[in-house]
């Protein structure tokens, strides 16, 4: 009797599963000449009793909630040093323009060395027990940052909430690669990634709440905004151990069957278009870290992440201040960053849809990119003409409803064109890690010197929009040049193995434009 392949081997983990074969006995391959060839393992499954709108649905509503409100307590444990700045901190802390900056700058060195180790770790443990334990450990370090005297030990604290949070979003994004098609990812990376425009308005509105507790306990209102706040990040990680689902091999919420067309699909997606099926390799190699390393598209997709992310930490970092500085009162300009992420959010999600729908990622982003660029045009203008607060806050507001729909729009795209799952793993790390160095930079573009104005800071912003519009039409033009070659070759040239080991440089890969 065949041993079901969705049944673990004896000793074997859950994350080792995916190099079993797909379900039903796999066919002779075919050569050139009769029809397209396909892997040696190759069989389509037996998918008539499979909704397959349902399983998605399924999948959605199990996977993508908790992963939103990971994100949404990371982002706002992140950022929430913003809203304690308008509340006292720096005069507390006797700390400079500068020093704060740098308190910002430290939070992205720590944050950028360990997303590429988390990321191999969570292929290697469970994401129900890594994702939670570095929650509890960012939740932890955030609530002892409510009790810091001084500026060393709040730069302390923000170098290890930068290592302990390394992992969560790199982490999530590759999570999603593991359930969803190339063709599904942005709608999914989009809806949980729009908690962090949630977050940017949850931010405001319980800053402006928090802040009511000054002087209880002792605590001025800026303490209790990360002590309450990293309180309940601990308490929602104890609850996401029992919520979070690994992969899709265990997934108690799916069928045998749902299971066996989940796993298919995602095998071999990348080559569907060719005419050659080849299944992914799941194999850990040292070689796949190394290639995510040297490969050009990642370098590329850095400008074009840059240019989103320096606009999008130095919004999220800076926001209340300058609308402070615009004249309104602490409370009023924690309050008017609320409908700026709303809406933000909302577009996103509706861009991410439509993305999906076409199958096409560079136009989106390339668009979304634009209005950034448009926004930060205005906040210059309007600053250097001076007394007219309200068009500035209108160019703030285009700003962040470009950045938030372009973000997920650009992590996809490259997580698209990256093939075998520890390459994938290793080169989403490193285009996110080294991109979030971006946010060093832009916590330094808002300078205390530069206030009310902040033309410097706008003026940076855009010269990274500039960059990275080039940075996309020469993505999609070099992505459009290949797949056009890779269409003139012959099928059959290389072996089932050879294919799988090349990844996303096999002839028959395609890259999503």
């Amino acid at each position: 009797m065949m041993r079901n392949p969705l049944e673990p081997k004896h000793g074997m983990r859950s994350d080792e599963q995916h190099n079993d074969p797909s379900p039903a006995s796999a066919p002779s391959p075919k050569t050139a000449e009769e029809g397209p060839v396909v892997d040696a393992e190759y069989a389509e499954p037996n998918t008539s009793a499979v909704d397959q709108k349902k399983v998605l649905l399924k999948m959605d509503l199990h996977l993508i909630p908790m992963l939103a409100l990971l994100y949404l307590l990371s982002f706002l444990d992140r950022g929430n040093i913003g809203n304690a700045r308008i509340e006292g901190l720096v005069e507390t802390l006797n700390m400079t323009g500068p020093q704060y900056n740098w308190c910002l700058t430290v939070f992205f060195f720590t944050y950028c060395v360990f997303e590429v180790p988390s990321n191999l770790i969570l292929k290697r443990l469970k994401p129900s027990i890594w994702l939670p334990s570095i929650m509890v450990a960012w939740g932890t370090v955030m609530t002892l940052m409510g009790i810091v005297q001084d500026f060393k030990g709040l730069l302390i604290a923000r170098l290890f909430l930068g290592l302990t949070e390394a992992g969560l979003y790199p982490g999530v994004a590759y999570y999603i690669t593991m359930w969803y098609c190339r063709s599904e990812a942005q709608f999914r990376q989009a809806m949980f990634f729009s908690a962090a425009s949630i977050a940017g308005a949850f931010s405001g509105l319980l800053a402006f709440g928090i802040a009511k507790m000054d002087g209880v306990g002792g605590y001025e209102g800026w303490r209790w905004i990360f002590i309450l706040e990293g309180i309940l990040t601990v308490l929602v990680a104890c609850v996401a151990f029992f919520t979070i689902y690994d992969f899709p091999e265990t997934a108690q919420f799916l069928t045998e069957p749902e299971r066996a067309w989940v796993i298919h699909r995602l095998r071999y997606q990348g080559s569907k278009d060719s005419g050659q099926m080849v299944a992914e390799s799941e194999d850990f190699k040292w070689k796949y870290v190394r290639e995510a390393f040297t490969d050009w598209q990642i370098y590329l997709g850095l400008l074009m992440y840059w240019s989103i992310v320096c606009p999008l930490y130095g919004t999220s970092l800076f926001l209340p201040s300058i609308i402070r500085e615009l004249g309104y009162t602490s409370s009023t300009a924690q309050l008017l960053t609320v409908p700026i992420y709303i809406t933000a959010a909302v577009l996103a999600v509706a861009v991410a849809w439509m993305s999906d729908r076409s199958g096409q990622r560079s136009p989106y982003i390339f668009t979304c990119t634009c209005a950034i660029g448009i926004g930060f045009i205005i906040c210059i203008s309007a600053s250097a003409r001076g007394g007219v607060p309200g068009l500035v806050y209108a160019g703030i507001f285009i700003a962040v409803c470009g950045i938030y729909p372009a973000f997920p729009g650009n992590v996809t795209w490259i997580s698209n064109n990256l093939a075998g799952s520890y390459k994938r793993s290793a080169g989403m790390a490193i285009h996110i890690g080294v991109g979030n160095l971006a946010g060093a930079m832009s916590s330094n573009f808002y300078r205390s010197a530069d206030s009310p104005k902040y033309i410097l800071g706008h003026a940076l912003e855009l010269g990274f929009v500039a960059v990275g519009l080039c940075a996309i039409a020469l993505l999609r033009w070099n992505y459009r040049r290949i797949n056009r070659k890779r269409d003139e070759m012959p099928l059959g040239k290389y072996s089932d193995a050879e294919n799988s080991e090349k990844g996303d440089r096999a002839p028959t890969y395609r890259y999503v434009l």
